[in-house]
C-alpha cells in the first residue's frame, strides 16, 4: 500500500513538467527522458560503463544490472537488493543492482500521471486505480483489452478532491476554534488558581483567629467558679430536666388527642355505613344473620350517646400542647442559661422576694456590693485567673466533666471546624487546578477543549464509546452492564501505513497522534482491557472502526480535527494534510 501511495505522489510531482517533446519509449517518465535521447545507444542509468544498442530498450530482455533498458515491460521485474539475478552478480561489486526505475510510468490525460509496479505491466489485469489509461496492457495478453478510462475517472476524483478540500478547511477552521476554547479554558484555570490562592491566604488569618477565639472561650469556662457536675448549675440542669419531662408529657398528651380524635371520625364512619345497611337492606331476605346486624345496630341506636367533646376543654388541650416558647407559659431561656450561677439564682430570688427575705438584713456583710463597678470587675477577673491557673496546673479539678462542654465553646469548636473545611477544600482544588495546569493536552492544549466529551460507533452487537481523555467502555445491544475499555492515561504518537479509503475515512501513512488507554476491565482469563486509540484528520469526530488486536487489546481508528494540520514528531505539517486528503 504504501508503495502505491508513493508512486501516486510521485507522479504529481512531474506532472507539470510533462509536455510537448520528442517521443520517449513506453514507460519513461518525463524526468528520466534525457536517459533516452539518443537514437543509436542507450547507457545503463546507474551503470554508465554498459551501453547497448538502442534496440535493447524494451525488447522485453533485461539487460542493464538495473532495468532501465525495460521501461515499459517486466522484464526486469524480478531485480531486487536482496535477489540478485545471477549468482555471478554477487562478485561483481561495482554493478548497481537497485532499480533506476520507479515504475512503469502512466500518462494519464485527463486526470493525474502515475507509476504502476513493473510486476503489474501486460499481466492480464485492468488496473485503472494507476493507471486509467490501460496503457499498461498493451501487449493485450490474454485478449485484455483496457481501454482509456481517464477522462471519467478524473471527473470524479477532482469533484472529491474539491469536497475533500472543503472539508479540509471546515476542519482547520474548527481546530481554530478547539484552540481557542482550550486557551479561554486555560484562562479560567489560571484565574481560578489565583483567585484560590487569596482565598486560602483570608481562610489561614480566619482559622488562626477561631483558634486564638476558641482557646479563649475554654479559658472562661475554666474560670468558672460556681458550677455543678453537670452541664450548667444546679438549677439549669433541674430546669433542663423538667423541660425535657414536660414536653414528653406535652407529646404524650398531643399523641392520645389525635388518636382520639381520629377514633371519633372512624366510628362515625362506621355509624354510616350501619345506618345506611338499616335502611337499604331487604327485610324480606330470610337471612338470621342480616337480621340480628340489624337489631344490634338498632339496640346501639337506641343507647343514649356520650355527651360531645367541650370545645373549651379543647381550646384548652390545644393551648397546653403548643411548646413553651410558644405559649409563653415557662420562660426556660432565663433558667438554662449556662451562665447562671447559684449566686445569680439565690440573687434573682432575692430582688423578687420568692425566698430569702431575710437576706435584707444581710446585705451589709457584703463587701463586693460598696465596691465601685471597675473594682469589682478587675477583683472578679484576678481570681477567675488564679482558678484557671489552679486548675491547669492540676491543684484544683476542672469546672466540667471531660465529656461535656458547654454552648460557647461547642459553637467556638464547629466555626473553627468550619473554617478549617473551608480551607482544606480550597487547598485541594488548587492543587488539582496546578495538577491540570501541567498535564500534557496535545500540541495547542488542543484536547483541553475535548476533555470530557464523548463520541460512540454502532459496530452491530456492540456500541463502542470513546470520552476524550477520560475512559473508553462496550456496550452491549441486548442489555445488561456496559464494559470499560480502559482508561485515559497518556498522549503518545505511532507509526501507521494505511491506504486511504474513498470516503477520505483512514489513517493514511506516517507519524500519527495515538491516546492510550490502559487499565480497563479484567477481561476473563486475560489482561485488564486496554484500547489504543489512532487518531486523523477529519472534520466532524467520529469513531471509525473499532478491532481487537489481541484479546482484550483493542484500537481505535478516530477521525477529529484536533489534529489537522499539526506535526508529530517533528514531520512536515503538509506533509500529514497531503497524506491525509
Amino acid at each position: 500500500m504504501k508503495v502505491t501511495q508513493s508512486l501516486v505522489l510521485l507522479s504529481v510531482a512531474i506532472c507539470s513538467i510533462e509536455a510537448a517533446e520528442a517521443p520517449r519509449p513506453r514507460g519513461v517518465a518525463p524526468e528520466f527522458a534525457k536517459f533516452y535521447k539518443s537514437t543509436d545507444a542507450f547507457t545503463c542509468i546507474s551503470n554508465p560503463s554498459i551501453k547497448l544498442d538502442a534496440s535493447q530498450v524494451n525488447d522485453d530482455y533485461c539487460d542493464c544490472p538495473d532495468g532501465s533498458d525495460e521501461p515499459g515491460t517486466s522484464a526486469c521485474s524480478y531485480l531486487s537488493d536482496l535477489s540478485p539475478s545471477f549468482a555471478s552478480d554477487v562478485l561483481v561489486k561495482e554493478l548497481n543492482t537497485s532499480l533506476a526505475l520507479p515504475g512503469y510510468y502512466c500518462k494519464n490525460k485527463g486526470h493525474l500521471p502515475s507509476y504502476i509496479p513493473f510486476l503489474s505491466v501486460n499481466d492480464g489485469v485492468c488496473d485503472y486505480d494507476l493507471c486509467c489509461d490501460g496503457s499498461d496492457e498493451w501487449a493485450k495478453v490474454g485478449g485484455t483489452v483496457c481501454g482509456d478510462k481517464c477522462k471519467e475517472i478524473g471527473k470524479e476524483w477532482r469533484k472529491h478532491d474539491e469536497q475533500r478540500q472543503k472539508a479540509l478547511g471546515s476542519a482547520a477552521k474548527k481546530r481554530k476554534e478547539l484552540v481557542a476554547e482550550a486557551a479561554r479554558l486555560r484562562k479560567e484555570i489560571e484565574g481560578r488558581i489565583q483567585s484560590l490562592g487569596t482565598q486560602i491566604e483570608g481562610s489561614v488569618i480566619t482559622v488562626s483567629n477561631l483558634e486564638a477565639a476558641l482557646a479563649e472561650v475554654e479559658k472562661k469556662e475554666r474560670g468558672k467558679v460556681v458550677k455543678s457536675s453537670g452541664s450548667g448549675s444546679r438549677v439549669s440542669v433541674l430546669a433542663g430536666l423538667a423541660k425535657d419531662r414536660i414536653e414528653e408529657l406535652r407529646g404524650a398528651l398531643v399523641d392520645v388527642w389525635e388518636q382520639r380524635d381520629a377514633a371519633k371520625e372512624r366510628i362515625a364512619e362506621l355509624e354510616a355505613i350501619l345506618s345506611t345497611f338499616k335502611e337499604e337492606y331487604n327485610p324480606n331476605f330470610n337471612d338470621e344473620g342480616v337480621k340480628r346486624a340489624v337489631r344490634s345496630w338498632e339496640e346501639y341506636a337506641a343507647r343514649e350517646k356520650p355527651a360531645e367533646g367541650d370545645a373549651a376543654r379543647d381550646r384548652d388541650l390545644d393551648e397546653i400542647s403548643k411548646p413553651d416558647a410558644e405559649s409563653g407559659a415557662i420562660r426556660w431561656s432565663e433558667w438554662e442559661d449556662p451562665d447562671e450561677s447559684d449566686a445569680d439564682v439565690r440573687k434573682y430570688l432575692v430582688e423578687t422576694s420568692l425566698v430569702f427575705r431575710e437576706a435584707d438584713n444581710r446585705q451589709v456583710y457584703k463587701i463586693e456590693e460598696y465596691l465601685p463597678t471597675p473594682i469589682r470587675d478587675w477583683v472578679d477577673q484576678k481570681l477567675r485567673d488564679l482558678r484557671i491557673m489552679l486548675v491547669e496546673n492540676g491543684i484544683l479539678a476542672g469546672s466540667r466533666d471531660s465529656g461535656s462542654e458547654s454552648k460557647a465553646v461547642a459553637n467556638a469548636r464547629d466555626a473553627l471546624k468550619s473554617a478549617e473545611d473551608d480551607l482544606r477544600k480550597n487547598q485541594d482544588q488548587l492543587e488539582s487546578h496546578k495538577e491540570d495546569l501541567n498535564k500534557d493536552y496535545g500540541q495547542d492544549d488542543v484536547f483541553r477543549a475535548l476533555k470530557g466529551r464523548c463520541v460512540s460507533k454502532d459496530s452491530g452487537e456492540y456500541v463502542y464509546e470513546l470520552c476524550w481523555l477520560d475512559r473508553t467502555k462496550q456496550k452491549s445491544k441486548k442489555g445488561g452492564s456496559e464494559t470499560g475499555m480502559g482508561n485515559f492515561v497518556r498522549i503518545d504518537s505511532i507509526t501507521v501505513d494505511e491506504e486511504v479509503p474513498p470516503d477520505g475515512k483512514g489513517l493514511g501513512s506516517g507519524e500519527r497522534v495515538a491516546l492510550r488507554y490502559e487499565n480497563g476491565q479484567h477481561c476473563w482469563n486475560g489482561p485488564n482491557r486496554s484500547t489504543l486509540v489512532v487518531l486523523a484528520c477529519a472534520e466532524n469526530d467520529e469513531v471509525w472502526k473499532v478491532v481487537e488486536e489481541e484479546k482484550c487489546v483493542y484500537r481505535m481508528e478516530v477521525g477529529t480535527p484536533a489534529v489537522c494540520g499539526i506535526a508529530v514528531n517533528g514531520q512536515d505539517k503538509a506533509g500529514i494534510v497531503k497524506e491525509e486528503l
